[in-house]
């Protein structure tokens, strides 16, 4: 089979794979939610005066289905009632438009289950194995029963949209009261309109419903009939049967034709014969080229993904187990969030991917003479190398500063600096001198870009709101933050507009932005800025970095910050097979400037890389040299106020906070990352109460270090 045909039915099998792992699940939350809603709605409308909270037993029973529904507890028991109701109480009554769908709906959701987005989800793993007694029997009846009657019921759903179709299609057009697919609108004007619409709609629905019976393309059929009711409700919304019939669409879409049909048997026969569908390899991993990635952040994580359906031998070198969220570390610095909730281990990341493996391990050096990877106690070979690395805290020359106000890239760095701020208030809090409880209660923060306007603000808020009332003999709001920027202005990056802004916003919250000052030295008891000293209890550096070693690992030409100097297809000069992205590359845009230091960067890197490396092992068509294509900059400063800068679209104020809130949950990675981060997040916005404010590590240290 020719490669783009087996690249074709590859991304046909990760969409139905997406469409199962990611979709079903939504599906069917919306499915509980909206017969919840309907059936609320009916029992509150139909309720006369009853026994039960002034309902009729009909309509209690009604109302407590629906809310087992909404919570996905007990959903298989609560979905037979609601199945009942439908098609035997109301079938008679009329109580309410499409029951046949609404019956077929329901009994989706007790074939199917709730799914994982439900309480039933949540304890299904664990009733497996608890010891309370019969607790594992309903999984057991369900791994039993599900086998015959998914198969089933798909079948039952598809004929009886199938025969809808192909024997009451022209009285769907044409009836007034059921009327369903009136294309004048779209076929009016065009090559079409010659032909009666009428006879051309129901031709289409005839066809639609052979294709729905045969089991043949069902899910491209009903999504495209799904998609045509969307469109009509969209000028008659008052029909809500139209959306009955689209979800069943939608049912059939999701969940397939099932096992009685055509498409289980082509199903069948690509699995066989071709393995990408199924995400297998189609080449033997020890017969391939090796690419080595060093490092698992934004640009390795993406250039690995990017090789997924390339004939190569991925292997991830990365010092940590785990992907980490750079842009939200400054929250788990601030007690916002939980280190968990910004870091996913790598091996979860590229576990359905299998040409790619994973090595923990700390490289130290770069055998380009001999293709090798240096790590601690072993070498690893390559044909190809990718370098992500990364970069870490740059002081200028001063060093020794570190120990004394640190910076934040890794996870470490983010629990010690909030060990440092909780223990400064406690600090404070026991001290009898005031001036020392005065110093505990200063936090510095040093570099005005976006890293150090975030942190200026959430220190900000932690004690002006987060901790309030807490303390026994100190107020923490009283606290100081002072934000120290040696250039004219914050978020040099931005706008002026924006910049000025951001400043505002900061000084809002009582932060202290001093403008063209240069700090000459930190130490223990804070940090000087000229000839004025600022007693401290915590100084934080964001400043700047400086690129890992890869520069002298390659012995390759760097800049001023250590990157490396990448030619336009983002190899090293004299060793064509190593390329460095991210942080770690000196890349140069479309317009001459330096590419920024930003997450889309490094993916975007990452992912040009990769393209490269297949292109050259399949003998493809080499890309063009890699172009930068900035999306934007954000940044927050605290609560509803946050940045935005989108080339000549510019926001502010709260609608640029909620864009930066949906932009961060979006991109970390995995599903328990983002409802846990959104979770946390509306915790803290309705209770002004900070998640995380534990002390961890070995604090007492700390407090000895002070006291001495």
């Amino acid at each position: 089979m020719t490669g783009s045909l087996a690249g074709v039915l590859g991304t046909a099998g990760s969409t139905l794979r997406f469409t199962d792992g990611v979709l079903r699940p939504i599906f069917l939350l919306f499915i509980r939610l909206w017969l919840a809603r309907i059936f609320i709605a009916h029992a509150y409308e139909s309720s006369i005066e009853g026994p039960i909270f002034g309902l009729s037993w009909l309509s209690f029973f009604e109302l407590v289905a629906s809310t087992l529904l909404i919570l996905g507890f007990f959903t298989r028991l609560a979905a037979l009632p609601i199945a009942y109701f439908s098609f035997f109480v109301y079938f008679v009554a009329g109580g309410i438009t499409g029951h046949v769908l609404c019956t077929l709906l329901a009994l989706s959701l007790f074939v199917y289950g709730a799914g994982p987005l439900s309480v039933d989800g949540l304890l299904g793993e664990g009733s497996r194995h608890s010891a309370l007694p019969f607790s594992h029997l309903p999984q057991r009846v369900i791994a039993l029963v599900q086998p015959i009657t998914i198969p089933i019921l798909q079948l039952v759903i598809r004929v009886w949209m199938g025969l809808l179709f192909l024997l009451t299609g022209e009285a769907i057009l044409n009836s007034p009261s059921e009327r369903w697919l009136d294309l004048s609108g779209v076929v009016s004007g065009t090559a079409l309109g010659a032909y009666d619409v009428s006879e051309f709609a129901t031709v289409l629905l005839f066809v639609a419903g052979i294709f729905l019976i045969l089991g043949l393309l069902a899910r491209f059929v009903a999504m495209g009939l799904a998609i045509a009711t969307f469109a009509i409700m969209a000028g008659d919304q008052a029909q809500q049967q139209h959306f009955l019939w689209a979800l069943v669409l939608l049912q059939i879409s999701i969940s397939g034709a099932g096992r009685f049909s055509i498409d289980a048997v082509m199903d069948g026969w690509l699995r066989d014969r071709v393995p990408e569908y199924t995400g297998a390899l189609a080449f033997d991993l020890a017969t391939v080229p090796r690419v080595a990635i060093v490092g698992a952040g934004f640009g390795g994580l993406a250039a690995a993904k990017a090789l997924s359906r390339s004939p190569v031998r991925v292997t991830v070198i990365d010092r940590h187990n785990y992907h980490l969220f750079q842009p939200l570390l400054y929250q788990v610095a601030t007690a916002g969030l939980a280190p968990s909730d910004i870091a996913a281990p790598i091996r979860s990341a590229l576990r359905e991917q299998a040409n790619a493996e994973v090595f923990l391990g700390d490289v130290t050096d770069v055998d380009a003479e001999a293709s090798q990877l240096v790590l601690v106690g072993q070498r690893i070979s390559y044909d190809y190398l990718i370098v992500a690395s990364g970069a870490r805290h740059a002081y200028f020359g001063n060093d020794g500063w570190e120990q004394f106000a640190p910076g934040l890239k890794r996870i470490d760095d983010a629990t010690a600096v909030r060990r440092r701020i909780l223990l400064s208030f406690e600090r404070a809090e026991a001290a009898v001198d005031e001036a020392e409880r005065s110093r505990n209660l200063t936090f510095v923060v040093v570099g005005g870009g976006p890293t150090g306007v975030e942190l200026a603000g959430s220190i900000a808020e932690l004690a002006k709101q987060g901790m309030r009332d807490d303390f026994s003999h100190i107020e923490p709001a009283a606290a100081r933050v002072i934000l120290i920027q040696a250039g004219g202005r914050i978020l040099p990056t931005f706008p002026p507009s924006l910049s000025a802004n951001a400043q505002r916003s900061l000084e809002k919250i009582g932060v202290e932005v001093r403008l063209g000052c240069r700090v000459t030295r930190i130490d223990h008891g804070g940090c000087t800025i000229a000839d004025e000293h600022l007693p401290a209890g915590v100084v934080l550096w964001a400043a700047g970095v400086r690129a890992s070693s890869a520069a002298q690992w390659l012995d390759a030409e760097a800049d001023r910050a250590g990157r490396v100097k990448v030619q336009p297809d983002l190899s090293v000069p004299g060793h064509p097979n190593v390329f460095v992205v991210g942080d770690t590359a000196a890349m140069v845009g479309s317009d001459g400037n330096p590419v920024p230091g930003l997450a889309p960067a490094a993916k975007q890197s990452g992912v040009y890389a990769a393209r490269v490396i297949d292109a050259r092992v399949r003998g493809g068509r080499m890309p063009n040299p890699f172009r930068y294509r900035h999306m934007g900059s954000l940044a927050t400063i605290g609560r509803d106020a946050a940045v935005a800068d989108f080339g000549r679209f510019r926001i502010a104020g709260r609608p640029a906070w909620w864009l930066w809130g949906a932009v961060h949950i979006l991109f970390l990675l995995g599903t328990r990352n983002r409802f846990a981060v959104m979770l946390s997040w509306i915790w803290a916005y309705f209770s002004y109460r900070s998640a995380s404010r534990l002390i961890t590590g070995d604090h007492e240290v700390d407090m000895l270090e002070h006291n001495s």
